[in-house]
């Protein structure tokens, strides 16, 4: 596993760019080289069902979290991991329920669920609220493109439009992206109220409720570009569309998220690191490359 890169942008950069756009997800952006055990004291949270562990994961990514509507069942890289997870901890097995960008971490700040497995990657503002294991996947924030576009550089999309999907990292993080390479000043000209369309200098955003429409608009190019994590960019990658070469909007990594301070924190974490170290982690990832 390679070690977590921290992204270099200033906190008042970063808040002055925040406040131009009220970018859905602006207060989740960051990256952390420390995930776990921030200063404050453990604090004893029972489990509310001492046979099950509820875990929130994704049933829209294939290879990660995928919920087969026919037979009700989850596959997934991240599904093995956290069939294993309450193995180790001792638990009889795990009741996994969906969760959304939008909603996870509500999901997990008002107990809904007791962890969460779900693409969630490591952020400085998040360790505000959780704790996290030790990193178990390492991706990046990219761009794809239509191949009929013949878009083959970053600066080819001067002018054109981003899309997103609301509630996850990747607007505010492709912001600072542009403003660090001067691609755009990073100040909102015009939005609507609920900022899913929003005009900057040098380009537009529009942000959508799911990773389908967020594929659908690519394809009926209402979008020129879509902006995700590489892990979900595979599930609607085709012979049509391609990654754009030599633009990595960001380098992020997974983590199981658990409640801040609790007792699960720290099991979580210690399993997760034995699974790294014995080659558990390794194992999953190559099975469901």
């Amino acid at each position: 596993m390679h070690a977590l890169t921290r992204r270099q942008f200033s906190a008042a950069a970063l808040s002055a760019l925040c406040a131009l756009t009220g970018l859905t997800g602006c207060t989740d952006i960051g990256t952390s080289e420390t995930a776990h055990g921030s200063g404050s004291a453990p604090v004893k949270t029972p489990a509310p069902d001492s046979d099950t562990l509820r875990i929130g994961v994704r049933s829209d990514i294939v290879g990660f979290g995928y919920l087969n509507e026919q037979t009700n069942k989850y596959y997934g890289m991240e599904i093995d991991l956290a069939n294993d997870l309450v193995n180790r901890l001792g638990y009889k097995g795990a009741e996994f329920v969906t969760v959304t960008p939008d909603n996870r971490k509500e999901m997990l700040l008002e107990g809904k669920v007791d962890a969460l497995i779900a693409c969630y990657s490591i952020a400085d503002s998040r360790l505000e609220n959780f704790d996290f294991s030790p990193a178990y996947y390492d991706d990046e924030v990219i761009a794809v493109v239509q191949d009929s576009s013949l878009v083959n550089s970053i600066y080819g999309l001067k002018g054109l439009t981003f899309g997103t999907m609301s509630g996850s990292n990747a607007a505010p993080l492709l912001s600072i992206k542009l403003y660090d390479m001067h691609f755009s000043d990073g100040e909102a000209r015009k939005a609507n109220e609920d900022n899913s369309d929003v005009t900057f200098d040098t380009w537009r955003l529009l942000q959508f409720p799911s990773y389908q429409e967020l594929s659908d608009a690519l394809e009926a190019c209402i979008i020129d570009a879509m902006v995700l994590d590489g892990a979900i960019a595979k599930s609607y990658m085709n012979d049509e569309r391609s990654k754009l070469n030599g633009f990595v909007v960001a380098e992020q990594s997974y983590g199981i998220a658990t409640p801040k301070g609790s007792e699960l924190s720290d099991r979580v974490a210690d399993v997760v690191q034995e699974m790294l170290d014995d080659g558990t982690i390794d194992t999953l990832i190559d099975k469901w490359d």
